[in-house]
């Protein structure tokens, strides 16, 4: 399997920043802090893909996409982050990450792969960011640790023509094992939110970070 993103998929990225497609069952599931979370219901798993929409108003998007690129500070601001990290496994780059999940709950990890790219669409300049599990790479799984075997992101950003980011996140993510959906989706409902308030946080204090390099 490739471990290249098509220029087909950073299209279809950018593209609902213009034009939201939310035909075939798309539902608005949450709106706050001027963002739109739309959802879409899973049949197989139960669970939702997310679609997410808005403005984050004290960030560039250049300043959005380096500090979502980068992992060692990920680890300084993300609380739910155990274990972050690009190596090459067997000459595949790929990206471990370990998630805590609260008790009784056993942690979950991820092995994925991601691409940025910076791209001038007829003068628009416009940041995505694309991500999927990798079940490729030859990362064995830990004991006590759940692997994670479908996720994807796709994240696209661009000025809001302001000093903010106007942002479109498209997500889905079955963390497997014995835990109700109504937990999961739960979870999504004040995870996102709560992520974006972070990130926006993070980003303010990007500049501190790397001074101190």
């Amino acid at each position: 399997m490739s471990l290249r993103f098509s220029d087909a998929d950073f299209q279809d990225a950018w593209m609902e920043l213009d034009t939201p497609r939310l035909e075939g069952g798309w539902e608005l599931f949450t709106e706050t802090m001027g963002v739109q979370i739309h959802r879409l219901y899973d049949q197989e798993t139960g669970l939702y893909e997310y679609k997410v929409f808005g403005v984050l108003s004290t960030c560039t998007p250049e300043l959005c996409a380096d500090v979502y690129m980068d992992l060692e500070y990920r680890k300084k601001w993300d609380g739910y982050v155990k274990e972050l990290y690009e190596k090459d496994f067997d000459g595949q780059m790929a990206i471990y990450w370990e998630v805590k999940y609260p008790f009784p709950l056993s942690n979950r990890d991820y092995v994925y792969i991601r691409e940025r790219r910076d791209l001038d669409v007829d003068g628009r300049k416009i940041w995505v960011i694309l991500a999927r599990s990798s079940p490729e790479t030859p990362c064995p799984e830990r004991s006590n640790v759940l692997r994670v075997k479908d996720y994807k992101q796709s994240v696209a950003m661009e000025t809001d023509g302001g000093s903010g980011t106007k942002v479109f996140m498209n997500y889905f993510d079955n963390p497997g094992g014995n835990i109700p959906t109504w937990l999961v989706n739960w979870a999504a409902k004040s995870g996102v939110p709560g992520f974006l308030k972070d990130m926006q946080n993070a980003c303010s204090k990007y500049k501190t970070y790397c001074d101190k390099k």
